[in-house]
């Protein structure tokens, strides 16, 4: 099993988000986060991130193939898009009577 961290961490990019990757070979590409993994700190968005996997044959005697599959990125590298102006922007939070949202901080708008 892998080692994670004692401290607790809050990712605040969740499922279903729309973001921008603003480093690494995909930089400048959107998508929508299909799955969020909190405890390493990664997200993995489809179409982005793409390696190729070689697969092993099936069946005896079948064919191997190579495949490509995306894989998990650090959040660090991914920016919410802000819904009033479509760039990236940074999370805040923000409380709305008795429940805390996130906000967008480039425009203030509250994020679904």
């Amino acid at each position: 099993m892998a080692h994670f961290p004692n401290f607790k961490t809050t990712m605040k990019i969740k499922k279903n988000d729309n973001i921008i990757i603003i480093s690494g070979k995909d930089r400048g590409k959107t998508g929508t986060v299909a799955k969020a993994f909190p405890r390493i700190n990664k997200i993995l968005v489809e179409g982005v991130n793409i390696v190729k996997a070689h697969e092993r044959a099936k069946k005896q005697g079948g064919k191997g193939q190579v495949v490509e599959r995306a894989m998990p990125f650090s959040v660090s590298n991914a920016m919410i898009v802000d819904p009033k102006t479509g760039k990236g922007s940074r999370i805040g939070m923000k409380k709305e009577g008795d429940r805390k949202v996130r906000v967008a901080k480039k425009s203030g708008s509250v994020l679904s």
